[in-house]
């Protein structure tokens, strides 16, 4: 059993095919997390025990001869924000290393129904916030392709250990990119799902109008599929929606799109490599029928300070909670209850946390907020109307991922600003909301490259079945 390529539907009809059984689907891939991982350190906590209950449940409902469901053996791997009941959540942090879920969170509900496998807690940035892993507070994860290069951030242990076999599919979350780029820069599908689409009960909070949970997988029809049981409305999460009236028309040709092309995107800066294989995805499309459009996003010049104004301030408050009191690190040689509190946080956090929980602090604090908070939540308000005028004339937006492929290890960890820039052209698609697919389109150098698919508000059937064209 070496299938690299192994997909939801392949396991599916492996198991009802009798080819294999669920228990050696799961210790096929649990034997490569064992051979594999040493080198990349994609995963966090390996949870063989559960996974091989797990199967053996779907080798018994087919030993009776019962229906099994959608997802019955898929081995399946979890960032490590993303609660599972009685397991470790570290949040990759020093703060939560000791720390076990004591419910799950709703999509793995979802999930564990539909019958999947969880292999492992994957690894990533310290609270979701970088671009590489390096901010983890455990280990860097490496690119499966160049051992030297970062696998993107913060879900890059989720995109590593898809692209590396260690896992069929994976979830992550996406507060300014966090899906899109580790998956453009693993050479895999990473979609973020309309804000709203997915349920975020459950996951550690970073920036709350910002986060979402979506599926990163090894094909559009695969995350297609996860996305289809993760999504949907939850008592637990006022902000979800009921999908089911959502659904979207796929009567569609390429050769019926208007796509598109934002002038803001195509500046100095990007990668010529990264630029030529993005233009030539968008030939392809072309010469298929489609029409493309050059549009103009005027304000995206203002997104990555407004994501960052934004981002920093809503984790200011979410991060609030680690305080050594309640759950989590306590230092226990404090003098008083404040020095519980600073030491814990002192002690517990990594650099780039404090970083922003200050700046966070710093733009709400009294005679800053308006000049700070509140400007960027007008320009937010500006980029959403960009885009909504956009909308009006295309039906999608394609643009790179990262302007860059993966980069090396340590080549910018201690320049904060350009791992900022990282994330230039995904951010704006969080504050604004819209669902956007990275699907591999090319290799510059042996890296891959992803092309960054903008949809219209929940037409993630649309952007996903527009990504299958270039698997075909």
């Amino acid at each position: 059993m070496n299938d690299k390529n192994f997909t939801i539907e392949s396991i599916r009809n492996g198991l009802l095919n009798k080819e294999f059984s669920a228990t050696e689907i799961t210790r096929y891939f649990l034997d490569n997390i064992n051979k594999k991982d040493k080198d990349i350190s994609a995963f966090i906590t390996v949870t063989e025990k559960m996974a091989l209950l797990q199967a053996e449940e779907i080798d018994n409902l087919i030993a009776q001869k019962k229906d099994i469901p959608v997802l019955a053996g898929v081995p399946l791997a979890i960032k490590d924000n993303i609660l599972v009941k009685d397991i470790k959540n570290t949040c990759a942090s020093k703060i939560l290393e000791n720390y076990t879920a004591l419910y799950d969170a709703t999509c793995v509900k979802k999930l564990k129904e539909a019958g999947v496998v969880i292999l492992g807690k994957t690894n990533l940035d310290e609270f979701a916030m970088g671009a590489s892993t390096e901010n983890s507070a455990f280990f860097t994860t490496k690119n499966p392709y160049d051992l030297e290069r970062v696998s993107g951030g913060s879900s890059g242990g989720s995109a590593a250990a898809v692209a590396a076999d260690m896992c069929c599919v994976a979830l992550g979350s996406d507060t300014g990119g966090s899906i899109r780029q580790p998956a453009s820069f693993c050479g895999v599908v990473g979609l973020k799902p309309t804000y709203g689409a997915v349920s975020r009960y459950g996951l550690v909070a970073y920036a709350s109008s910002l986060d979402q949970i979506g599926p990163i997988t090894k094909t559009t029809k695969d995350a297609q599929i996860i996305f289809d049981i993760i999504k949907g409305k939850d008592e637990f999460d006022s902000t979800t929606v009921d999908m089911v009236s959502k659904i979207n028309d796929l009567n569609f040709k390429i050769s019926d799109l208007r796509i598109g092309v934002p002038k803001e995107y195509f500046i100095e800066g990007i990668d010529e490599e990264v630029d030529r294989i993005i233009k030539q995805a968008i030939k392809k499309c072309e010469n298929e029928g489609a029409k493309i459009v050059e549009i103009s996003l005027p304000h995206t010049k203002y997104a990555l300070p407004t994501y960052y104004l934004i981002a920093t301030s809503e984790a200011s408050a979410n991060l609030a909670r680690y305080d050594g009191i309640r759950y989590g690190y306590s230092f226990k040689e404090a003098e008083d209850l404040l020095d519980v509190y600073l030491k814990s946080r002192e002690k517990g956090f990594g650099s780039e946390v404090k970083r922003r929980i200050i700046l966070g602090t710093y733009a709400l604090s009294a005679g800053y907020y308006d000049a700070f908070y509140l400007k960027a939540q007008k320009v937010r308000t500006l980029l959403k109307r960009d885009f909504e005028k956009a909308f009006e004339k295309v039906d999608v937006i394609f643009t790179p991922v990262s302007p860059t492929p993966a980069f090396k290890i340590g080549e910018k960890i201690n320049n904060p600003l350009s791992m900022y820039l990282s994330d230039i052209y995904t951010v704006s698609i969080n504050l604004v909301g819209v669902p956007a697919v990275s699907v591999p389109v090319g290799f510059a150098n042996h890296l891959p490259v992803g092309l960054q698919i903008i949809g219209k508000y929940f037409e993630e059937n649309k952007i996903l079945s527009i990504g299958s064209f270039f698997e075909e």
